[in-house]
This record gives C-alpha cells, structure tokens and sequence, in this order.
C-alpha cells in the first residue's frame, strides 16, 4: 500500500533550488533508507513529510506530497506531525522526568487517562524499558546519549503515528547504541513507516527495505537495497556506495 506519493516535487530557499522534480512512493511498512553526499537534499525530502521545511524563511515549494492520499497542504500542521513524527540527529530530551518525557506529546494532544500504561508500551518498542523502568522519575539527561536517542523514539511512538522520520539518529552514537535503534527499527516496521537518512551507507544496506540515492537535490534512483547495493542502475549511485566521492 502507499503512504507517501510524491509527484512533481521541487523546493527552493531563497533562489537556491534544494530538490529538483523528484517523483517517489513509499510504501506503508517498509523502511525507506535515504543516501546521499552533503547538500543532497536529503534531509529537505525528509522534512517536506511532515511540513517542517514550513518553518524556515524563504521556503517555496511546488508539485504535491499525499499522505494516504491526501495532499498534505490540507492536512493541519500540528495533526500532520502527530501522523508523522520526527526523531532528529542529535537526542533532544526534555528537561523533565523519563516518564513525563514520554507523556509530554500525549497530554499535549489531550490524552489523560492510562498515560503510564502507553509509556511503558512507547518505551518497549523503543528498546529502552528494561534500562529505564526503576528511573522513570529521575532527569532524563541522566541517561547515556543512546539511551536519550531511544527515549525520544518513545515520545514519538507514544503519540501513536503512522510515520516516523529518522534524521540520522546515529550520528553521534557508539556501535552498541546504535544496533539498538536498528533493532527497535527493524521491529518498529511492523506496525510504522519508517523514512531514515542517513550518511551511513552501510547503515542504510542493514536495515533499508528500500534505498533511495539523492545528488545535487535530484533523486537518482530508488529501488529494492539489494538492488542498489550491488547493481544500482546509475554509476553516480555505484560511486558513491563505493566510497569515490562524498
């Protein structure tokens, strides 16, 4: 099934051109891995999901994002977000408690009642209740870096979306803490969307059902990972995954 169809889409700031006609599905329940050298346009991609690129001064875009087969201009912003949540390079924990971290998005949208049970299950499927369930009401920035990566994995699952965007949420990880988010990940797709950018390739071939190659805000190719890992149809994607630039 199709979640995200994409037609047509192009992005400016200002007189710079960040993504150029791009036109791409992504399919409910599969991990889309997103590549790239620097300035690609990747994370712009990953940002128009959920309208954030709105947030920032001199942005144009033209052609069309459905989410489910809505154009997402008409979707409200704040019920977009709440479909679509974001988990961002660097661990962004509030400065509350472990549990009201997790329940803060919930209580914004309204919710009052069972707000301990959906944060154990939100911590669960982010890999991190066994490590967290005795220090639900210390600060979260006692937790380590990873631990605070998989806490904000739980405060958007908490909100109970339908999309999770990752905008390398390993950059600043250890090999450990980073299998961990790819465990959560591989089990996240059985019930969510997830888009991941990543500059990892080797990242995107472990966990990416899909993989598409962005350059110079064009869209390359995307196609099966194992296809474009080791029979991508355009050189500058072999070169890339090669390592000859970036």
């Amino acid at each position: 099934m199709v979640k995200f169809e994409i037609k047509n889409l192009n992005i400016w700031f200002g007189q710079v051109q960040a993504l150029k006609n791009v036109n791409m599905r992504i399919y409910a329940n599969e991990i889309l891995s997103v590549i790239g050298p620097a300035n690609s346009g990747k994370t712009t991609f990953l940002r128009t999901l959920n309208r954030l690129n709105e947030l920032s001064i001199n942005f144009r875009m033209s052609g069309s994002v459905e989410l489910d087969g809505q154009d997402i201009l008409q979707i409200n912003a704040e019920l977009l977000r709440k479909k679509v949540g974001t988990v961002f390079a660097l661990p962004t924990p509030l400065p509350l408690s472990v549990f009201d971290n997790v329940a803060y998005g919930i209580r914004m949208h309204g919710v009052k009642n069972n707000l301990e049970g959906i944060a154990q299950e939100a911590l669960k499927e982010a890999y991190l209740w066994d490590e967290v369930k005795d220090r639900m009401k210390e600060s979260a920035f006692k937790l380590s870096g990873g631990q605070q990566q998989r806490l904000c994995i739980a405060r958007a699952l908490a909100v109970e979306p339908d999309v999770i965007l990752f905008d390398e949420p390993c950059s600043g990880l250890d090999p450990i803490s980073t299998a961990k988010i790819e465990e959560a990940m591989l089990k996240l797709k059985d019930k969510y969307t997830l888009v991941l950018v990543t500059n990892n390739v080797k990242q995107a071939a472990r966990v990416g059902d899909r993989t598409a190659f962005f350059l110079s805000g064009e869209l390359i190719e995307v196609d099966n990972t194992d296809k474009i890992f080791t029979a991508p149809s355009d050189q500058r994607t072999d070169d890339y995954i090669r390592g000859k630039f970036g």
